[in-house]
């Protein structure tokens, strides 16, 4: 296998598994010294081969964001030889000047976060990082030039508020997040973005507005319904519309990131550690468990 790319899927990804819109070879669950991983995929397009993980599960939302295991995921990737991962989440706008089902390409984020293992060095000493850019510049250019030639409607910027989950934000919340510059509020990217770094992986991050978060437009409750009623049916469509579309952005995807050439400092994160003779070259020695 010489696959170099991944793809973490993020809500409704097990659709895309069940409707059989993203085809492959299942290759399982991964042991890892942090439990098993989600199954792992094999996929291939124009001979490019790559791999795909449904982080909440393979059926349907088995397993609430708080309670996804993100070291064994991206530590399962990183064992099978990829370098570079693309995520999905679908987060709810705190601005307005972000609409649902739009696309976009996140470049900054906040960690509200609480209690989850945000590292693979926990009681060791390496691992304090520099966080700036979080995501990798070269593969976010990569997403940008992909969703520009597809011709979808995308913003190439925006700054995604990781919450704890799996409850949704209170309105006084999201207030609270829009005055230090959140636009975006979702409950997956982090740790997920920070535990690729200390592996030295490129991370990149495609989100797709699912809804506006709470208080933003007044949504009256539904008992049933997604979200209870905080997505409308106007909603629920243009989201479908832009789920449907990952098939498409990622085979794209996957034939481009085989053409990158334009170096970054991802695989360079863990150096300092390297240059002072604290870790060697395989990454495995790095982690204590």
């Amino acid at each position: 296998m010489a696959a170099k790319f991944a793809v973490i899927g993020g809500s409704k990804a097990y659709e895309l598994l069940a409707k059989k819109a993203i085809k492959g070879t299942r290759l399982g669950e991964r042991k890892t010294p942090f439990g098993n991983s989600q199954a792992v995929y094999l996929l291939s397009v124009d001979t490019v081969e790559f791999l795909f993980l449904s982080r909440h599960g393979e059926k349907s939302y088995e397993v609430t964001a708080p309670y996804v295991n993100y070291r064994a995921n991206i530590y399962a990737i990183k064992d099978m030889g990829v370098d570079k991962i693309v995520a999905w989440s679908g987060p709810g706008a705190i601005s307005k000047d972000f609409s649902v089902g739009d696309f976009v390409v996140v470049d900054d984020i906040v960690d509200e976060t609480r209690g989850r293992t945000d590292t693979f060095f926990k009681g060791g000493g390496i691992g304090f990082i520099r966080q700036n850019p979080v995501f990798c510049p070269c593969l976010r250019q990569a997403l940008i030039d992909v969703l520009d030639r597809l011709g979808l409607v995308f913003k190439d910027r925006g700054t995604y508020v990781c919450t704890q989950g799996p409850r949704l934000e209170t309105p006084a919340e999201v207030r609270k997040f829009a005055l230090y510059g959140g636009e975006l509020v979702g409950m997956t990217l982090a740790p997920e973005v920070f535990l690729a770094r200390e592996l030295e992986m490129c991370y990149a991050a495609l989100c797709y507005v699912s809804n506006y978060a709470e208080g933003i437009i007044d949504r009256p409750f539904r008992a049933g319904e997604l979200f209870e009623g905080l997505s409308s049916e106007e909603d629920k469509r243009r989201t479908s519309q832009a789920v449907a579309e990952f098939p498409k952005i990622i085979a794209e995807l996957a034939v481009q990131e085989n053409k990158i050439r334009v170096p970054c400092l991802c695989p360079d994160s863990m150096k300092r550690y390297k240059v002072d003779g604290r870790i060697g070259e395989d990454w495995r020695d790095w982690i204590e468990t």
